[in-house]
């Protein structure tokens, strides 16, 4: 058997049939997997064992030719006819038989799973999953869980959120590494302690038998199916073909996974056996096959780049294969090593960078790990082979999803991590090769993260297979490969090579996986220590670090726009902080005790050594080369975040770790050019380099950034000045900023370095950034808390925040940004809930919908806001205005300062001693002779001095005196010898005691043109004085430039003689002045000032009176004593002059004495020199200035006010509710007819026949009134299976119903005038109430149809805004040229009875009414109509069973104005009890609207034998005339007849304007018809007793005289009437049951009979305040019939109100009650004959319709998104991509989704046509927000659930749980009934019924 197996294998790809048994037989397998387990079960199985090796040989080799057969696409005919699939199906039913061993294969899974000792979830998903991660209760950062262990597990008051996987991920429940037990789900918990039986031995034993077969085979299967790319296309579509092919036998593997642990033994002992593997794989015997698959197999090896080791073990005795020989790949020597193989095989290396790249090569491959890591692989077991085909096919996500399977067993998990670290040098080729490297990021780091999060194993790993050793080497291997040569400092010679940003592998992030892996190891201890110690590593990671040093180096461009702007900065950026920050974070997280001291001195050794390196190789000596700027140093900046370690935690001496004073020199060049060329950028003198320039400048301080750039940039500069000399370290931020000409006591000056323009804001840059430099405590004492409030208060005074903007905004030292973890968080709630209150959400009703924000407290503005903070943490520098606006706000309101207030002075936590030094700059001469001289400047108001100049100077004099050293000579000792220019200036270097010091002479250069050379005092006595004055003899010279170079040459001595020859002579032509410029002279000026007595005279100057400042303690000297005076903390400058000035006589007598001296002599004017005449001029100039300022701020006032006076009334859009429209009409009564504003031409006038006026209106189809219900509980959205919505008790179905059932049995002409439609898609007619000349508004909507620019609206389809207040509307409802609101003529009642009336109708409405002449007015009426009847769909406005027939057309006009009166009413909340005519009524179109549908209306005659009117008025003869014929279908009965319909077709049927009288006559006649209804209805409703009691006692008073208005009298008779028909028979006995068992009282009867008739007598009520203008009454709830009876004229005047009101007073009966009564009953007794059922459902029933409202919603959003993300689409049961759901009816819908497209509309958009007539309110599933759809347009609304913040969370991004926004659903609500979306939302766009 075994023979002929092999001969079949062997023979290669012939029709395999007569091996294989028939494919029919299943039991013949079973048998053959029962016999053969049978076998093997016996202790001698050598027999069984065999056999079954045969047959599965047999059965699996059956798989081979297909695979050849699918590369040369021949499958069907190899596959004997089977199609390519079969013989595979057929080997996979083998297998399953096999291994259940001849019983069910579904059987043997239950079996094995009952043995799943598994404590662990282990559920593997993939990207876009939905999963939970809980960071109260995970011990790693990356621990998720799965929604069901979530739900199951207890996480009340935790800090967990919600997330959508971006990689994929697997569930850590059950495993106590990752998470902590408490957070385990019920499951998981149980699991873990129970013992689990064990697994019986011949369950699994077929298994074992079978498994490594399979597997074998899939191998195979896979090294067949690759082929090596061709070097240009690449292969994808044949991977995936091969892939798809084998997704039956992977996803075969899959369920076998996830059958439980005992299975996942089974496997691993199958995937790790090297013996197994072995005996199969090695390409032995006489199997050509197996040959040949082991030659791709090494061919493959062999084009990665890979070498197999001749390992004779592998071969055996016999000779090797074929093809072998040439395959072992020599070796790899010479001093190129490793990495010239690499490159070759790459192929994408530039040329340029080839000689360099070998020079770096050479000094790498010295390490001698690097060959053994990159490029030797050696296969030992399945798994490893496994892995290798999975990273060749680019990680398939099923292989993938397998692999990850495994993982909960804990020997699978060991192996596996071994072989994924093996081959980690090939992923990283793999990867950088991929054109898919996004999904292939994310496949990688799905595996990577489930194996090195563990830090267990990760720290196994790291011992057992070098893991540091191989990530660094790959890291480093990696970034090789775009090496470019660095053109930073010296272009020419520069041995330095940086990254390439504009490479794809940094432009597409390509490196993030390997980046990631690395950062997740070091945040675990055990393997961060080892790097920590590991010298070798730490210099290859240092040589990393250095490719990144300088990258991405900008150039500033002098004359040109640069053409194209880079966007490479992203890259850089993002590379920094990834492969530089994020490590670095990790390994600081470890170094926090004293003990890991040692740590920190070898990572600062050898970042000190790579600094020196580069410093070497880019040339540097002590000059920065001008106008280039890098803002990636990550050397730096790892040393700078070492040493502050080092220093706050572990208790190190700073000297013992910082390099000699010339290292230190170098150190600080390149972050102080940064942050001067920051200054340069925001002074627009980079702005030839693009936006760019500015957006790098924005990403240096952005908050993801700071912490790893700006913050230790600082850090490592104040480090350099607290050990560096400060006179050198003052000059050189002066140079750098290129503000030095600037400094000078001339007036004016020549700037070589710098344009005027710059200047002012180049030297605010500089100040400001010593002020920074100086109060800054982040790295210098401050402890985390303090820097976590200082960063919030910082941001808050910026403006309020929400919750997640503060979280994102503040930098926190985050070892692991994508793990979402926030260190303390509990301490930010804490200190938030400390600087902070909370605003809650706010509704402006119909304004924008604000978010929970917080706020400052007031104490924190008071004493916290710290400015110097905002600036280094503003973005944008408008920032920093609004901080400063906000602060001067609080201090007007709180009444501390009413002025515009300067920065305030803050007091800082104190320095850490080892940072002392840091203030001997504020004490150094230097900085006091600029401050001197910037005070003089300022003093003598010299150009390019701003109060930002001012206010910093102030600033550092107040840090000088707050920070001075505590002793202070009184007596001031002269230092000797003058060895410095600088020391003639200040005896001292304390600033206290120079103060006072007065300077008489300085000696300046200027220009000959100055006007500082024009005085020539005689020189002699110029030199007396001096003389005289200071023994010195010389006036005082300040040159900031040849100090420094002094100072440098000074240090650079001390440490080496020779190195005068250093200073490069190139320099110092940098300073001199270019030819053109006027000569330099010197000139001595006159000062005679101090500091002390500059201030002061400041003083005067700021407050503009002569002698302002008077010393405060000679008033009080309790001052001087608690100096701390709130008076003094906020305010503007003089407040800080004053400040400074009782400080500076707090710290010494002489101070305070000078300052009394100064004060006492009676100042002189404030300029010495007398104001010319020059200046005269330009000082009136500025007063004229000033005044014209002021006239022009009150004008504008003046404007504003009238503007918003104009907008209260003109503007109406926002609230429907709150304003008053402008009034459409003037109502006078004397004037006779109205006058109508155009908006447009601004010509008021009457609307006439030939040019008539209309109304801006908006129409609107509207399903709103369909949607009431009549039970008060509204329904609720769906969350479970069982709840269903209907919609069968909705107002609009029962509407249908009542239409169709009559339409079955009677006239359709008659049915048609029976009813109302439009309760469904119904015409909304709404204006706002601006009115326009119908010629101006067309020739308006020409000129917005050529206006290309208009969104949001479409012209064609007639939109266009009312050019007054902007309103969406798409018509013009015409005036009807007339009276005035029906003018008195028509109010007179007239005194006919109502008879006449009657006949009067009758006869009005015979009259025809023809369409008056073809005038213009009549030409809008008639497109008006058209408008109004395209605005809904044909399918609402045609219900005739004869399409087009005239009665469909009069149906649906009278509907109109229906819709439009039952809206209005359930505006005003479904009754009138408020009365008034409320703004609706005001801003109401129905008289227009009336006026045009009765024109319409009356073109449709009704013939005079059919009108309803004669039925009601009058009595018919001969009744059996009426009803006999059976053939022709009959009329309505009139008592079927919906009574509101008839009023308004009575109404529109009258002439126009119509006559009041006539109005209330068709009220009364109608009145009665609807009280019969009534009493109809109510004989129905109660039963046979009842009806037979009520039915005797009313009979008895017929007689009676008001018999007619008793509705005892006329029920009875109403009874007794319907009793001779069959309309109360066929109750039987099941009738009984559902009638109510009330007893009717009288009153509850009365209540009934009201309750009937209020619907109609509201509606009445509300066209007569239409049509006649009358007000509506208010009044309570109880009494509303009543008082709309008496307003409708209905109750007689004289009606006594004291006995309870009955309201069959209000009965008027046209002729005898009991004759028509009669009449009308006999219709319906006829009709019962045949229908008795139908007739009963007919009758009208008491409408109680309940206002409409949205679906309910759940308090938690998370019980709608469980429900609804995972549900199935109901059309294409899928689950949708985007699910929606309606909030009106509860409907499913797939967003945006093809799959349920019905002829180009989606499904959202066909929805909202078929439910709301084109309105659609839907909620998002995935982004908890709300789309509104209406028309052809579409928003987003926002959304109504909140976090615990009050914030939304928009797309679900922080996953935190949300609850129900009540307000906000409330005011959802409020537009879908009122019909404003189009107003108050702004944001519409097309949806292109895409949605």
């Amino acid at each position: 058997m075994a023979a002929a197996a092999a001969a079949a294998a062997v023979g290669g790809p012939q029709p395999p049939q007569p091996e294989l048994p028939a494919p029919g037989l299943a039991l013949d397998k079973a048998a053959t997997a029962a016999h053969l387990k049978a076998a093997l079960s016996r202790p001698d199985n050598r027999a069984g064992a065999e056999e079954l090796q045969a047959l599965l040989e047999r059965v699996l080799s059956a798989e081979r030719p297909l695979a050849a057969a699918v590369d040369s696409e021949e499958a069907a005919a190899a596959g004997g006819g089977g199609g390519p699939g079969a013989a595979e199906e057929e080997a996979l039913e083998w297998c399953k038989c096999l291994l259940a061993g001849g019983g069910g294969y579904e059987e043997f899974c239950a079996a094995v799973r009952a043995y799943d000792p598994a404590a662990l979830c282990g559920l593997v998903w993939t990207a876009n999953f939905v999963a939970y991660r809980c960071r109260t209760c995970g011990i790693s950062p990356c621990m998720s869980l799965c929604a069901e262990c979530f739900h199951q597990g207890d996480h009340t008051g935790h800090d967990f959120n919600m997330f959508r996987s971006q990689a994929g991920g697997a569930c850590d429940c059950g495993d106590s590494n990752v998470m902590r037990e408490s957070g385990f789900c019920r499951r998981h918990q149980i699991k873990s302690s129970s013992n689990i039986p064990c697994v019986p031995k011949d369950l699994l034993m077929m298994s074992e038998f079978v498994l490594p077969r399979f597997i074998f085979c899939l191998i195979q299967y896979l090294r067949e199916g690759y082929n090596e790319p061709a070097a240009d296309v690449p292969s994808e579509k044949d991977l995936n073909k091969v892939l798809q092919l084998l997704e039956p036998q992977i996803s075969f593997l899959e369920d076998l996974t996830k059958m439980g642990g005992a299975m996942r033994s089974v496997l691993t002992q199958v995937l790790t056996n090297q013996q197994n593997y072995k005996d199969l794989t090695s390409g032995l015997g006489e199997n050509a096959c197996a040959k040949k698959s082991h030659e791709k197999y090494l061919i493959a090896l062999k084009s990665s780049g890979l070498t197999y080791p001749e390992d004779k073990l592998v071969y055996g005795v016999q000779e090797p294969s074929a093809g072998t020989s040439t395959l072992a790949v020599q070796g790899f020597a010479g001093a190129t090593g490793t990495l010239g193989q690499l490159e070759s095989s790459d192929e994408e290396d530039q040329d340029g960078s080839q000689g360099l790249g070998k020079r770096k090569r050479v000094k790498l491959s010295s390490s001698t790990k690097d060959q053994s890591i990159m490029d030797v692989l050696k296969h030992k077991s399945f798994l490893e082979e496994l892995l290798f085909w999975t990273i060749k096919y680019e990680f398939p996500q099923k292989m993938v999803t397998f692999l990850l399977n495994m993982l909960p067993d804990q020997e699978y998990k060991v192996a596996f991590t071994k072989t994924f670290v093996q081959h980690y040098a090939f992923i990283m080729k793999t990867l950088k090769k991929s054109h898919e490297s996004d999904t292939m990021s994310n496949r990688i780091v799905h595996i990577s993260v489930q194996l090195f999060s563990n830090e267990e194993l990760a720290r196994q790993v790291t011992e057992e297979c070098q893991l540091l050793d191989i990530m660094v080497t790959v890291l480093l291997y990696m970034m090789e490969s775009c090496l470019i040569k660095s053109e930073l400092q010296d272009e020419e010679n520069s041995l330095h090579v940086v990254v390439n940003c504009g490479e794809a592998l940094l432009k597409n992030n390509t490196y993030w996986p390997l980046v990631s892996d690395f950062i997740n190891i070091l945040s675990h201890q055990s393997v961060a220590k080892r790097f920590l110690e590991d010298h070798g590593l730490l210099v290859t990671w240092m040589n990393f670090v250095s490719f990144f040093q300088g990258m991405n180096l900008n150039k500033r461009e002098l004359n040109e726009h640069v053409e194209f702007e880079s966007q490479t900065y992203y890259a850089a950026f993002a590379a920094e902080l990834e492969a530089c920050a994020q490590p670095m974070w990790g390994l600081l997280s470890h170094c926090k005790v004293r003990e890991t001291q040692e740590y920190t001195r070898n990572v600062v050794r050898y970042c000190l050594e790579a600094l020196q390196d580069w410093f070497d190789a880019i040339n540097f000596v002590d000059e920065p080369a001008p106008n280039q700027v890098t803002f990636h140093l990550p050397l730096h900046r790892y040393y700078a975040m070492f040493l502050s370690k080092a220093v706050k935690c572990q208790e190190l001496e700073l000297d013992s770790v910082l390099p000699d004073q010339e290292m230190l020199m170098k150190l600080m060049i390149h972050p102080l050019q940064i942050q001067a060329s920051l200054a340069e950028i925001h002074s627009n003198m980079w702005v030839r380099n693009g936006l760019q320039i500015k957006g790098q400048a924005m990403t240096y301080v952005q908050s993801h950034f700071c912490n790893s750039m700006i913050d230790p940039d600082i850090y490592l500069l104040q480090v350099c000045a607290s050990r560096l000399d400060p006179d050198y370290f003052i000059s050189s931020v002066f140079e750098r900023f290129k503000v030095v000409d600037l400094l000078t006591m001339a007036s004016q000056h020549q700037n070589t370095v710098l344009d005027a323009e710059h200047e002012r804001s180049m030297l605010e840059g500089a100040l400001t950034f010593l002020v920074i430099l100086l109060s800054l405590r982040l790295h210098l004492g401050m402890s985390d808390d303090e820097i976590l409030r200082a960063e919030m208060v910082a941001q808050l005074c910026m403006n309020d925040r929400t919750h997640s903007s503060l979280l994102d905004l503040i930098p926190f030292k985050n070892p692991n940004p994508k793990s979402g973890i926030i260190p303390g968080s509990y301490s930010f709630e804490s200190v938030l809930s400390a600087v902070a209150d909370f605003k809650a959400p706010v509704f402006e009703p119909g304004g924008s919908m604000q978010q929970g924000m917080y706020t400052p407290k007031a104490e924190v503005w008071d004493q916290e806001f710290d400015p110097v903070m905002v600036i280094l943490r503003t973005v944008y520098r408008r920032d920093v205005q609004s901080a400063m606006d906000r602060y001067t706000a609080f201090l007007k309101q709180s009444g501390k300062f009413p002025g515009n207030p300067w920065p305030p002075y803050k007091k800082r936590t104190s320095l850490h001693p080892s940072y002392k030094g840091l203030m001997r700059l504020l004490h150094c001469k230097t900085l006091h002779i600029v401050l001197f001289t910037l005070l003089y400047k300022i003093l003598m108001d010299h150009q390019n001095l701003s109060e930002h100049v001012l206010c910093m100077v102030l600033y550092l004099i107040e840090l000088g005196l707050e920070n001075s050293a505590d002793e202070e000579s009184d007596e001031e000792g002269s230092v000797c010898g003058p060895e410095r220019c600088h020391d003639s200036w200040f005896p001292g270097s304390n600033l206290v005691s120079n103060m006072r010091h007065f300077i008489n002479y300085v000696r300046v250069r200027v220009p000959e043109t100055a006007p500082e050379v024009k005085r020539d005092s005689p020189a002699s006595t110029s030199t007396d004085s001096l003389g005289s004055l200071q023994n010195s003899g010389t006036a005082q010279v300040f040159s900031l430039v040849a100090e420094r170079r002094k100072k440098f040459q000074e240090i650079i001595n001390r440490s080496s003689n020779e190195a005068n020859q250093v200073v490069r002579p190139k320099t110092s032509s940098k300073w001199s002045a270019p030819g053109s410029a006027p000569q330099l002279t010197t000139a001595i000026l006159e000062i005679k000032e101090s500091i002390l007595s500059l201030l002061i005279k400041l003083h005067h100057k700021l407050s503009g009176k002569q002698n302002s400042y008077y010393p405060p303690w000679l008033d009080d000297i309790e001052i001087l004593i608690q100096p701390e005076i709130p008076k003094y903390s906020h305010g503007d400058g003089i407040t800080a002059v004053e400040r400074i000035l009782l400080k500076a006589a707090l710290q010494s007598r002489m101070n305070k004495r000078i300052i009394e001296e100064i004060c006492r002599k009676v100042t002189p004017p404030v300029p010495p020199k007398k104001i010319t005449a020059a200046e005269k001029k330009t000082l009136d100039k500025e007063e004229r200035r000033q005044k014209a300022r002021e006239r022009q701020q009150k004008l504008l006032a003046e404007f504003a006010s009238r503007q918003k006076s104009f907008m209260e009334t003109a503007m109406d859009v926002d609230s429907p509710e709150n304003d008053i429209p402008m009034e459409i009409t003037t109502a006078e009564p004397q004037v006779s007819e109205a006058v109508y504003d155009c908006v447009i031409c601004g010509q008021s006038g009457p609307s006439s026949e030939d040019r008539p006026t209309g109304l801006v209106v908006l129409l609107q189809a509207s399903s709103v009134l369909g949607q009431c219900r009549d039970n008060i509980e509204p329904k609720k959205l769906p969350i479970t299976e069982e709840e269903q919505i209907y919609p069968w008790d909705t107002c609009a179905a029962v509407h249908d119903v009542r239409l169709s059932l009559l339409q079955r049995y009677f006239k359709d002409s008659s049915c048609l005038l029976a009813v109302s439609i439009g309760w469904e898609g119904g015409v909304y007619v709404q204006t706002c109430g601006h009115t326009l000349h119908i010629d101006c508004h067309k020739s308006y909507m020409e000129s917005l149809r050529n206006d290309q620019v208009l969104q949001g609206f479409s012209v064609d389809k007639g939109e266009f805004t009312c050019p007054l207040c902007r309103q969406f509307a798409n018509s013009v409802l015409p005036c009807y040229p007339g009276s005035n609101v029906e003018n008195n003529l028509w109010q007179r009642p007239s005194n006919k009875g109502l008879q006449d009336l009657i006949k009067d109708v009758e006869e009005l409405q015979g009259r025809p009414g023809a369409f008056p002449s073809e005038t213009n007015l009549s030409k809008e009426m008639e497109s008006v109509m058209k408008d109004i009847k395209n605005t809904t769909q044909k399918k609402y406005r045609d219900y005739s069973k004869t399409p087009g027939s005239p009665d469909n057309d009069f149906l649906f006009m009278y509907s109109v104005a229906r819709t439009n009166l039952e809206l209005e009413l359930i505006h005003r909340g479904g009754n009138l009890c408020s009365g008034g005519a409320s703004t609706a009524g005001k801003r109401s179109c129905l008289n227009q609207l009336f006026h045009v549908l009765a024109l319409h209306m009356r073109l449709y005659s009704i013939d005079s034998e059919y009108n309803p009117w004669r039925k009601l008025t009058q009595l018919v003869e001969d009744m059996n005339s009426q009803l006999g014929n059976e053939e022709q279908q009959a009329e309505v009965p009139i008592l079927y007849h919906d009574v509101t319909s008839l009023l308004l077709i009575q109404i529109l049927m009258m002439p126009q304007p119509l006559h009041k009288d006539h109005f209330t006559c068709i009220v009364k006649v109608l009145f009665t018809l609807l009280y019969t209804q009534a009493l109809v209805a109510l004989s129905v409703k109660c039963n046979e007793e009842d009806r037979s009691a009520w039915k005797h006692t009313g009979a008895l008073k017929k007689n009676t005289c008001d018999a007619e208005k008793s509705y005892k009298v006329l029920l009875s008779f109403v009874i007794s009437e319907l009793s001779k028909g069959k309309l109360y028979h066929e109750e039987g006995t099941q009738e009984c049951a559902v009638v109510s068992p009330i007893a009717w009282s009288p009153e509850s009867m009365e209540k009934y009979l009201q309750d009937f008739c209020l619907p109609f007598l509201r509606i009445t009520s509300l066209l007569q305040h239409h049509l006649f203008g009358e007000d509506l009454p208010s009044c309570q709830e109880e009494e509303e019939f009543s008082v709309l009876a008496s307003c409708l004229g209905l109750l007689p005047a004289f009606y006594q109100t004291e006995h309870p009101f009955i309201s069959a007073s209000c009965l008027d009966w046209p002729v005898p009650a009991f004759d028509i009564i009669a009449q009308w009953c006999l219709e319906i007794n006829s009709f019962t004959e045949r229908h008795a059922e139908q007739g009963k459902a007919l009758l009208i029933q008491e409408s109680r319709w309940k206002l409409p409202h949205l679906l309910q919603l759940p308090e938690n959003y998370n019980t709608i998104f469980q429900y609804y993300h995972r549900k199935t689409c109901s059309v294409c049961t899928k689950v949708p991509k985007d699910p929606a759901v309606c909030l009106v009816c509860g409907t499913f819908v797939c967003l945006k989704g093809l799959c349920c497209k019905q002829q180009s509309y989606c499904e959202c958009v066909l929805h909202s046509q078929n439910c709301g007539a084109g309105t659609g309110i839907f909620l998002l599933i995935n982004a908890s927000v709300i789309i509104i759809i209406r028309g052809h347009r579409f928003c987003l609304w926002g959304s109504v659930y909140l976090d615990a913040h009050g914030e939304e969370d928009r797309d679900l991004r922080r996953g935190k749980p949300l609850y129900m926004c009540k307000e906000r659903y409330k005011v959802l609500e409020q537009q879908w009934i009122s019909h404003t979306f189009d107003h108050i939302n702004k944001r519409w766009g097309p949806h292109y019924n895409g949605l």
